[in-house]
């Protein structure tokens, strides 16, 4: 394989979207050869749970090369059948369960073959404010652009949004109709069709919904983003220019989103336009976890001469915002770790570790270690030490209860012993995320 090849070719094709905006491109299929296959297959996870037909990444790698050359056929033939993905649920920090649709290994590599040429083309079309499933962008570039766009551009009121749903409910001929205005490669067009027509298989049997992309494949965080990207992020920004009498910022990571307003009747005018909107395209509200608040830098000082409390807080990417102060006494914006979110992950925790109980130590060690690491990677941002701290108390307590409930020796377990295996397996967190600073700006010019 050659790396400047394919390198070559993406340039080409986001050199394409670029020079012709506002057109439909007609010709991308032929950049797809085996190479391209091989590439699709490299950036997929291979550690993934199996579609519905059990084969594991080792087990197609097998016979690699004949297997991505059979796949490369009947993809430019039409020939490719999209196999139903397999139905599975998660739990969700609110209690209910966020239900997945695992495709086979071979779709997954076929979605990324796919995914790789769409993503050249709509990365010159998507905004800054979009941060969702896209190159070199993260949740902590979203979350540090929101707390900037607050601190600096005054923003008093903030419009948290949650879409009912949306990843089931995308319906399919909206969103055809939209990716129209940019692709239509006979090739590309007709593979994404059999995707939103596979099917979900549960309990044996095989349903097909009218509305859609199931998460969990590769391919449908980039369509979730397309469609968001005609029907929110380019709404907004006409909306802003005919209706806005203040700065109005938007701030999207896939389905989530916040919305800052310098005037109240910016934002109530914007949440009812927007119920419209989403109305159009078959889009709801959630009524109970979309809210309009008061924030920002003079929060505090006016809601305490109406005789008020305190600004209300809201949550955006597992951080719950406050508006606070630092300890000179100017304004800042504090982030938490959400409370939804660390009790759901204790609580999934507990139930890991009860069956782990008996478990060597050393294994048990090496894996709440891993634990305490990944959610430092994510949460330890600056002025969340207190939380990171708590976390890591809850895991040893948990472990201490675990080990003293293995045996009846174990039950004689003291604090001084167990306190060693806390120092070897369980480090005190640090911050490991800076402050939002110039570098971002560079990296994220608006």
């Amino acid at each position: 394989m050659s790396p400047a090849n394919l390198s070559t070719k993406r340039r080409w094709i986001a050199d394409l979207a670029r020079d012709k905006r506002g057109t439909a491109l007609t010709l991308l299929h032929h950049l797809i050869d085996l190479e391209w296959m091989y590439e699709a297959y490299e950036l997929t996870r291979k550690d993934g749970a199996t579609g519905i037909d059990g084969v594991t990444a080792q087990a197609y790698e097998a016979s690699l090369e004949a297997n991505l050359m059979g796949l490369l056929d009947r993809i430019k033939s039409g020939r490719y059948r999209a196999p139903p993905v397999r139905r599975t649920y998660i739990p969700k920090a609110d209690g209910s369960q966020r239900p997945l649709g695992i495709p086979t290994f071979e779709d997954k590599v076929a979605q990324r073959a796919i995914v790789m040429v769409l993503e050249a083309v709509y990365e010159q079309d998507f905004l800054p404010c979009s941060y969702g499933f896209r190159p070199r962008r993260s949740a902590h570039d979203a979350l540090r652009e929101l707390r900037g766009a607050i601190s600096r551009q005054g923003q008093h009121f903030v419009l948290e949004v949650d879409i009912r749903k949306y990843f089931d409910t995308i319906p399919h001929h909206e969103l055809r109709a939209i990716l129209d205005q940019r692709v239509t490669d006979g090739v590309i067009r007709r593979m994404i069709d059999k995707w939103l027509k596979a099917g979900v298989m549960e309990d044996g049997s095989v349903s097909y919904p009218e509305a859609g992309t199931p998460q969990g494949g590769v391919v449908s965080p980039l369509l979730s983003n397309v469609f968001l990207h005609y029907v929110l992020d380019l709404w907004i920004n006409e909306w802003r220019k005919r209706h806005a009498r203040g700065e109005v910022i938007l701030v999207r990571y896939a389905d989530d989103f916040v919305i800052g307003f310098r005037e109240e009747s910016d934002a109530r005018r914007c949440l009812a336009d927007l119920k419209e909107r989403y109305a159009k395209f078959g889009l709801e509200l959630h009524p109970e976890k979309t809210r309009l608040i008061e924030f920002g830098r003079y929060a505090e000082e006016r809601r305490s001469k109406r005789g008020e409390g305190p600004p209300e807080t809201f949550d955006f990417l597992g951080f719950t915002h406050i508006s606070g102060k630092t300890r000179r006494g100017d304004y800042t914006i504090h982030r938490r770790t959400s409370r939804k979110k660390f009790q759901a992950k204790l609580a999934d925790l507990k139930d890991k570790l009860s069956r782990r109980r008996h478990d060597d130590l050393s294994l048990v060690g090496a894996w709440l270690q891993g634990v305490l690491r990944g959610w430092c990677q994510y949460y330890a941002v600056p002025g969340n030490y207190a939380r990171l701290r708590q976390f890591r108390e809850a895991l040893q307590k948990m472990w201490l209860r675990a080990l003293r409930r293995r045996s009846q020796r174990g039950r004689r377990l003291t604090w001084e012993k167990f306190s060693k295996l806390c120092q070897r397996w369980l480090p005190t967190p640090k911050i490991l995320h800076p402050y939002p600073n110039v570098r971002f700006a560079r990296q994220h010019p608006r």
